[in-house]
């Protein structure tokens, strides 16, 4: 591992902090536990049995290590602890949420919303569906909600917690909400909400936006963006494919909005955000309580969530890396974005030029998720492929992923036979999420281990 320069950067700054408290009378603490350094060092120990998500070699899943400054930021208010539940237990991290929070809205041209951290993208995106069932009643009306097949999963087992109907929507070739079955759809009269996906799990997708904001006008339905993945590459808009351009420039339509700063906003686990353009809808969640709220007139955050307890920390951690990168166009965070997708389209670009590979038929990656199969006889043959590789890239320090996509997806069929015994049935096919910008400076090394570990195993 590198020298993390962490642990200087919040030794210097917990002086700062002492200074803070300097005039409160001085009392004593236990002395540290002897048997705390053993621990550590078994926790040490411990954590060697993962995959070094840190290392530009690690470009299977989403996930990116945290900036310095927020895992020192967060670390450094952990001597505090707040909760930014009310300002009783987190007055100074309520109000650096706000601010941040504030800056993610901007991203995405809203400045009048309600909206907060929370502490994951599955409980963002549960308070945005929830919002919506709430209207739903309120009005006495419909209440389904639809999003793709490629919508990640929660999002059927929160409308099942929610006790709201769900209904997934065919994708068409390119992983993308087909709108011909969401009008079809739309045309039953009962769809109360409508799930987009800016960057789907698989492949990074990016549903049509534009195209179903122009269906909300004559369906009346409710816009919910999940943006969780891809939400930040709106900073990066006139990089990106027409398609998705032109998605990322309707996101402002939306009623809500679901981002997570813990995957490319360089935070720690977990910081999800869940935006509102409607601060009207603030009135769901108000509720009494008789033993907080007393200390100020102003906002409790817990006034605005759903969740009670919430960390922090992880507002900390988020408004220092914004005023260390501004998530602002043309910024060096927006720059760290671009690099990410540039080495995405490099690695495309070699496995299309490969004879050995097939990549899908979407032709560039939309966002910074690359996907290809294994050319084999049949799909059961290019899926032991894909896992025989997967292994052997591992074996050299490789971390890719693995992800099982209709064959349909990919421009060449199987032969005949094998064909029509499958019909459009699933393959198992090599991942990689290029999410770090040291992936650009680092394609030909992992290039050159890619095709090592490809040669060790057997073509047919």
């Amino acid at each position: 591992m590198p020298t993390d320069p962490v642990p200087d950067l919040l030794s210097q700054a917990t002086k700062l902090l002492e200074r803070e408290f300097a005039h409160l009378p001085a009392w004593e603490t236990a002395a540290p536990d002897e048997r705390i350094t053993d621990v550590l060092a078994d926790v040490a120990h411990r954590l060697g049995d993962n995959y070094p998500y840190f290392h530009p070699l690690y470009a299977g899943q989403m996930l990116k290590p945290p900036h310095p400054v927020a895992r020192a930021a967060y670390a450094l208010v952990m001597s505090i602890n707040p909760n930014n539940h009310a300002r009783d237990g987190g007055r100074a991290s309520s109000e650096m949420e706000i601010e941040a929070v504030r800056q993610i809205a901007a991203m995405f041209g809203w400045t009048g919303f309600l909206g907060h951290l929370t502490s994951s993208g599955t409980l963002a995106n549960l308070e945005a569906l929830w919002v919506s069932g709430q209207i739903s009643q309120e009005r006495g009306r419909r209440s389904r909600i639809v999003g793709s097949e490629q919508a990640h999963y929660t999002h059927q087992r929160i409308s099942a917690v929610l006790r709201l109907n769900y209904t997934a929507i065919s994708a068409d070739q390119r992983g993308r909400m087909d709108l011909d079955s969401l009008e079809a759809e739309l045309r039953k009269g009962d769809v109360a909400t409508v799930v987009a996906t800016l960057g789907t799990t698989a492949i990074g997708a990016v549903d049509p936006l534009e195209q179903i904001v122009a269906l909300r006008e004559r369906y009346g339905f409710r816009l919910h963006v999940d943006a969780a993945y891809g939400g930040y590459f709106k900073l990066i808009v006139s990089e990106l494919d027409e398609p998705a351009r032109r998605a990322y420039e309707a996101i402002d339509q939306a009623d809500s909005i679901v981002i997570d700063p813990h995957k490319h906003g360089l935070q720690p686990y977990g910081c999800g955000c869940v935006l509102f353009r409607d601060p009207g809808v603030g009135r769901f969640y108000k509720h009494d309580s008789p033993y907080t709220y007393f200390t100020s007139d102003k906002l409790h955050l817990g006034e605005i969530s759903l969740e009670c307890s919430r960390a922090g920390a992880a507002a900390v951690a988020l408004w220092a890396t914004h005023q260390l990168l501004p998530p602002v166009a043309g910024g060096e965070f927006a720059l760290g974005l671009a690099q990410g997708r540039a080495a995405a389209l490099d690695l495309n670009r070699r496995l299309r030029a490969d004879t050995r590979f097939e990549t899908l038929a979407t032709g560039h990656p939309e966002l910074d998720i690359v996907a290809w199969k294994i050319k084999a006889v049949t799909p059961e043959r290019s899926s032991q492929l894909a896992q025989e590789v997967f292994e052997a890239c591992a074996a050299q320090h490789l971390h890719l992923a693995l992800v099982q996509l209709p064959q349909s997806w990919f421009t060449s069929a199987f032969a005949p036979a094998a064909e029509n015994a499958i019909g459009d049935a699933h393959v198992t096919c090599l991942r990689s999420v290029l999410m770090k910008p040291e992936h650009q400076k680092w394609l030909d090394k992992i290039w050159q281990r890619f095709s090592s570990a490809c040669a060790e195993v057997s073509p047919q």
